[in-house]
């Protein structure tokens, strides 16, 4: 059964200050159409500018996960990200006049209460999922940081922090399935050592930081002097250490809150994958930085399966549309420069060729002929060759015509071809052929994989006719 995408039913505003600002802000969640996914505007700047939501535009993970585009930034996104996720939602826009999104109480929850009252809604177009396909991972061996992600028909997560500290020790969260995000996670808030609290005051690097809206771990010895100062900087009669060894401005939600609050910021970054995904998420120490860096590896991954989606695998013994004496009548080359053998389909927009690699060819007398491998740059001239019948294909008599190519990018080489193999080349027109120019995206596959795939131009030019000498 298909899922539908969602939106929310109607805007809801709060207001805030941002973390790190402290300037106050307004967030707006406002419904947004089938397919928009998640953007941030900020209405503050003139144009109001649009920030995709995604790990393409992270721009900085330092304190929180900041997003560039268009010439303008949104910092804290995290929280705000985490609650669209937990709120099972697809389709939303998030207007800010501002440059950072509001810490609230530091945790996703009041983000939770607003996108619950703005209702939610069922929208006419299927929710895409992707589903992680073999296990994907993610290492920092220097942090000691470890995530993986596993095949799971649902989005689980298990989570696991240790900061090396007396006081934190080593805690553990997870949650079965997104669905008990709201009951097990929205609530838990951020958290900080007094060390970095001290060091972020001394700097000016939380404006906005106050001690509603964060837990301070103490870990270390602190003299009643310091918890006086401290009182004083945060308006507060007085502060004291309470017996779990963090600040008794407040209590712990759960025992483990700091683990589930590192839960609640990696579902929040990897929401900027773009998709809703099914897999099971494990974590050891991770981080915005580690959380955005595997959130590129899971759009990796998610290109990679969308190629193979929309990559045909050819039977290289069908019966050819060309065979290779109809070539010789539409392409100049001859041999032993003619590498293809046959055309297996050509419409307006696409052809798709082979070439069978023998271990007669004539290079590979000198091409490592102890390890034949059939060379690159043959591969791109057959390559360019198949879509050369492409082109000619669209004037009226191929042999008052040739093909120069002009420029080819993106080449890459992804595996060896060697005799025996055979390659089919697909060629697709980028745009189209407009006066004499073409564009094409080619790919090369030995069975179903991929060995070779470049972009190429070339420009259809007309054969000069010699004039015949006079008597």
């Amino acid at each position: 059964m298909n899922v539908r995408q969602r939106t929310i039913t109607k805007e809801i505003s709060a207001s805030g200050v941002g973390l790190h600002t402290g300037a106050n802000v307004t967030i707006t969640f406002c419904p947004a159409a089938e397919n928009h996914g998640f953007k941030f505007q900020r209405v503050d700047l003139n144009g109001h500018p649009i920030i995709d939501a995604d790990a393409d535009n992270v721009t900085d993970t330092s304190r929180g996960t900041t997003i560039t585009q268009n010439g303008a930034s949104v910092s804290t996104i995290e929280h705000v990200m985490a609650s669209l996720i937990g709120m099972d939602l697809d389709n939303v826009l998030i207007k800010l006049d501002g440059p950072e999104t509001p810490i609230m109480d530091g945790s996703s929850i009041q983000f939770i209460d607003l996108l619950e009252e703005a209702g939610t809604i069922e929208q006419n177009a299927d929710r895409e999922y992707f589903t992680i396909p073999h296990n994907i991972t993610y290492t920092e061996a220097d942090r000691k940081v470890e995530i993986v992600a596993m095949p799971l028909d649902d989005y689980r997560f298990t989570c696991m922090i240790d900061y090396n500290s007396p006081v934190l020790g080593s805690q553990h969260a997870g949650i079965n399935t997104i669905a008990e995000f709201k009951k097990e996670i929205a609530s838990c808030r951020t958290f900080c050592f007094l060390h970095e609290l001290e060091y972020q005051l001394q700097h000016n690097l939380i404006k906005g930081g106050d001690l509603n809206n964060a837990i301070v771990i103490v870990d270390k010895e602190v003299t009643k002097d310091e918890l006086n100062h401290l009182a004083k900087l945060f308006n507060r009669k007085d502060i004291d250490v309470a017996p779990q060894g963090i600040l008794n401005n407040m209590e712990l939600r759960y025992q483990n809150e700091p683990a589930r609050h590192k839960l609640l910021d990696m579902i929040g970054d990897l929401a900027l994958v773009g998709m809703h995904l099914k897999g099971h998420i494990m974590a050891a120490r991770p981080g915005h930085a580690a959380n955005v860096a595997f959130a590129k590896k899971i759009k990796a991954a998610i290109k990679k399966e969308k190629n193979k989606k929309t990559l045909k695998v050819y039977d290289p013994y069908a019966k050819p549309l060309y065979d290779v004496t109809q070539i010789m009548e539409i392409l100049p080359h001859r041999q032993p420069f003619l590498f293809v053998d046959k055309i297996l389909e050509l419409s307006k927009n696409h052809v798709v060729g082979l070439k069978n690699v023998t271990i007669n060819e004539e290079f590979f007398k000198g091409h490592f002929p102890g390890a034949p491998v059939f060379p690159g740059v043959i591969q791109i001239e057959a390559m360019a060759q198949v879509g050369g019948i492409l082109v000619l294909s669209t004037v009226p008599d191929p042999s008052n015509y040739l093909t120069y190519f002009l420029k080819i990018d993106n080449v890459r080489f992804r595996a060896q071809v060697s005799p025996g193999d055979t390659i089919i080349f697909r060629c697709d027109l980028l745009e189209p052929i407009r006066r004499g120019i073409a564009q094409m995206k080619g790919v090369g596959m030995v069975g179903e994989k991929i060995v070779v795939e470049a972009e190429m131009m070339a420009q259809i030019s007309k054969v000069k006719q010699t004039e015949p000498a006079q008597q």
